[in-house]
């Protein structure tokens, strides 16, 4: 391509942006990136390898819960119910891609409300509108799906893998699972056992989707009060579909509710900890207790992006406060990959932009959503080493973050639970406290060494930190977020034989 045609084609792109998502967002897209730059992956490390092969995988930042204009209301006066655009979210697709290139992300996902007859809206409307933000924003890996309005549950993300028919696998899951999009309304759709069928029914297609539980304890009451979402809810999509239903946002999205006068996360019952559900924050909590059954159950951080909080709403945008970094090539199916196997870590306020959690013993070692075996007949002790890299930069509300504390809690691997409501795992602590004198600074990182010595049982370790002093996330108030900010790991296991 010519000089001059290449400047013709980026001034059609220009006047596109401008057309689809408004000047402001196109002037973002055009400038720099201002903080959190680290997200962004070098050239070089572009997709150079085989599906499984971790050759050019390095920390790449997104976000799978986002909201589009299509998010709107149905009015059911009339037959079919009719759709109205950006009633609830406001943003065109575009848009949101802009936003999240600007925040310094790689990877990011539509996930629209559904409602009566919205697999049509989705498939007729918005997917077009996908298909042209891809071709507008093409730095951003833009995944379809949707906020799934799981049976008996309450909402998920649904994330279609990038194929040719996605859009049509979207529209028959749509329509034939959530609870919403039967159109008279169907009681039969909202029940477990229509979760399970449907979860079923994804772990037999080709094309696998992954299933993720949105802001999972908002609707509990209390500490270990649950509401729309159970333990035992979890254990049975997980027991049905294991490599389909792999985990739930540890840091929920409207995370910048108190800035105008609300609860982190809309958390209203039950509070968030430093931002964190209930089920992630506490130690020996649910999640703790989950993967003291062996699960494979991961952790994201999301926007929730409807409205951004400086037009009255609750959100920032995708990557301007939260991000889920998954160790991948910028590759569709690699991203993919690395969510449905836990190489993700989870940051708030870019407190850090990179996290390297290995365990090594007996010439053997393995990151994080993986597992080493050792054997008993030899020393078991087992080496963690904990790898970040601190913010270079200011972060998108002009402070320079500094973590004063790196926590390592580990937990034993027990077996499945007496009761499919258990929620607690005892055998989980805090086993050691960093701070910067305990770290010591290798390049950009900063290292981190502990010894667990004999090591007798299946176990896991993983891996928090914050920039505040508090021992454990306390209950949130209206502090401004980003005051109050934590990074955690997913975990890597230690088989014992």
């Amino acid at each position: 391509m010519s000089e001059r045609e290449d400047q013709e084609r980026s001034r059609v792109s220009r006047r596109q942006l401008v057309k689809y998502a408004g000047v402001g967002a196109t002037l973002a897209a055009a400038s720099p990136m201002v903080g959190g730059g680290a997200a962004w992956a070098r050239e070089e490390d572009k997709n150079d390898g085989k599906p499984g092969n971790s050759r050019g995988r390095v920390w790449r930042a997104g976000d799978h819960h986002v909201h589009s204009e299509y998010s709107g209301e149905f009015d059911t006066s009339t037959n079919p119910p009719k759709f109205i655009k950006g009633a609830d979210a406001v943003y065109p697709i575009v848009t949101n891609a802009i936003m999240a290139k600007n925040f310094g992300l790689t990877w990011a996902m539509c996930t629209d409300h559904g409602g009566p007859n919205h697999s049509k809206v989705n498939l007729e409307q918005a997917y077009p509108d996908l298909l042209r933000s891809r071709r507008l924003v093409p730095e951003v890996l833009q995944f379809w799906g949707m906020e799934f309005d799981a049976p008996a549950l309450d909402h998920h993300t649904l994330m279609i893998p990038r194929h040719d028919d996605e859009a049509q696998m979207l529209h028959d899951l749509e329509s034939r699972f959530a609870t919403r999009d039967a159109f008279p309304s169907d009681p039969g759709r909202n029940t477990e056992a229509k979760m399970v069928e449907f979860l079923k029914y994804a772990k037999d297609l080709r094309q696998k989707p992954l299933v993720i539980a949105h802001h999972a304890s908002r609707s509990a009451t209390g500490l270990g009060v649950w509401g729309q979402d159970t333990p035992r809810e979890f254990r049975n999509g997980n027991n049905a579909a294991p490599d389909i239903y792999v985990g739930f946002e540890g840091a929920p999205g409207h995370q910048a509710g108190p800035l105008n006068g609300g609860a982190r996360g809309g958390y209203g019952n039950y509070p968030t900890h430093g931002g964190y559900d209930q089920m992630t924050a506490r130690v020996g909590g649910l999640w703790d207790s989950l993967l003291g059954e062996g699960r494979r159950w991961w952790i994201t951080a999301t926007s929730d992006s409807h409205v951004h909080w400086t037009r009255g709403g609750s959100d920032f945008w995708p990557g301007e406060y939260s991000k889920t970094y998954v160790l991948a090539r910028q590759d569709y199916a690699d991203i993919m990959d690395a969510l449905r196997n836990g190489r993700i870590f989870v940051t708030t306020g870019d407190l850090i932009t990179s996290l390297d959690l290995t365990a090594r013993s007996q010439g053997k070692g393995a990151a994080v959503g993986e597992t080493i075996t050792v054997s008993r007949r030899n020393r078991t002790d087992v080496e963690i080493e904990i790898r970040f890299r601190p913010l270079e930069d200011t972060n998108h509300n002009g402070d320079r973050p500094q973590v004063s504390r790196v926590d390592l809690i580990t937990g034993h691997i027990t077996g499945r639970a007496g009761s499919l409501d258990a929620d607690t795992n005892p055998t989980t602590q805090v086993v050691a406290r960093f701070g910067p004198k305990d770290w010591h600074k290798q390049g950009k990182e900063y290292v981190i060494k502990h010894t667990l010595r004999n090591v007798e049982t299946d176990m896991y370790a993983r891996v928090r930190g914050t920039n505040t002093d508090e021992a454990e996330p306390l209950a949130d108030g209206k502090e401004s977020p980003w005051e109050d900010l934590w990074f955690y790991s997913n975990p890597v296991f230690v088989h014992v034989r």
